[in-house]
């Protein structure tokens, strides 16, 4: 197939990019920084400048693919409405990706939420997260209603190298960051929060499957694994050669420096379970645990 994917300099994009280069799909990637379109065509990817603001663009690509997989902003509702109108009565594939975020809460570390939730587990979403399950909702209505193959992919936390990129994850390096400023491996409030996550290959793997497998409307977790805060911190802190001492960063603290999103990425319960990636897919994770990795990378 031909596949277009948008933040194809990112984490994500980057990877999932490759991965179906290896799985031997032609990738055009959406890219906003002209500097990194030499980078794209060396890995194989044919580079297309603009953002996600460019709804031309968008069309274009949409049009001339055989699909589009959107990594480069879950909450981009204009880019979004523009690749469905772009692929409507096609029955083209339009994976579109969000985050496990939407089932967290608002524990500020404090609290380990007991629900485990998969892909048909009813849920409410935090206030600062109803929007992107509004845009998850749409991505499925689109299945239904406009003929266009809808895909929603729910990631948990990621971890790992992009398979080669010079680009990282979000929530790990935040607190690695922290810890090597404070000393200690960090996590906010008590760190008895708990997080599903998956390495980025075998997210990536996902992602492959799912177009060319998935059917219309559905909805994936990603997951391999799931830590508490509190461990996460342990390993880091080991890792970094700070004895495995840890301390407590307040919820407020962590709010007032990083925003609502240490709220919902850093400080709640994130539960989930991938059963239709491995029931409907036969999505199987074989890449090393979050711990393994965090011991084996951070110096």
């Amino acid at each position: 197939m031909k596949v277009f994917v948008t933040g194809a300099s990112g984490y994500i994009g980057g990877s999932v990019a490759k991965a179906l280069l290896e799985a031997g799909h032609t990738v055009y990637g959406l890219v906003r920084n002209p500097d990194k379109m030499e980078p794209l065509r060396q890995l194989g990817i044919e580079p297309v400048l603009g953002t996600l603001e460019d709804t031309a663009v968008l069309t274009e690509y949409a049009k001339l693919s055989d699909a589009v997989i959107h990594t480069a902003d879950s909450d981009h509702l204009k880019a979004v409405e523009t690749f469905i109108a772009a692929l409507r009565g096609t029955g083209k594939p339009f994976l579109h990706t969000s985050g496990s975020s939407v089932v967290g809460d608002d524990a500020r570390g404090d609290t380990t939420c007991e629900q485990i939730f998969d892909e048909e587990t009813p849920f409410v979403p935090m206030d600062i997260r109803a929007d992107r399950v509004a845009i998850n909702n749409l991505v499925r209505k689109a299945g239904i209603e406009d003929w266009v193959r809808g895909i929603v992919i729910v990631p948990s936390m990621i971890y790992g190298n992009a398979l080669g990129l010079p680009v990282e994850s979000d929530q790990l390096p935040q607190i690695i960051r922290k810890s090597r400023e404070l000393g200690a491996g960090v996590h906010v409030g008590k760190g008895v929060n708990r997080w599903s996550n998956v390495h980025i290959k075998d997210l990536a793997q996902l992602y492959v499957l799912a177009l060319e497998k998935a059917p219309s409307s559905s909805y994936f977790f990603a997951e391999s694994g799931e830590e508490s805060y509190g461990d996460i911190a342990k390993a880091v802190s080991e890792a970094l050669g700070f004895g495995g001492s840890t301390i407590s960063w307040p919820a407020d603290q962590a709010i007032a420096e990083l925003g609502d999103w240490a709220r919902f990425a850093i400080a709640s319960n994130s539960r989930v379970r991938a059963v239709h990636a491995r029931n409907l897919l036969g999505w199987a994770p074989k890449e090393e645990s979050m711990f393994n990795w965090i011991n084996q990378n951070l110096k």
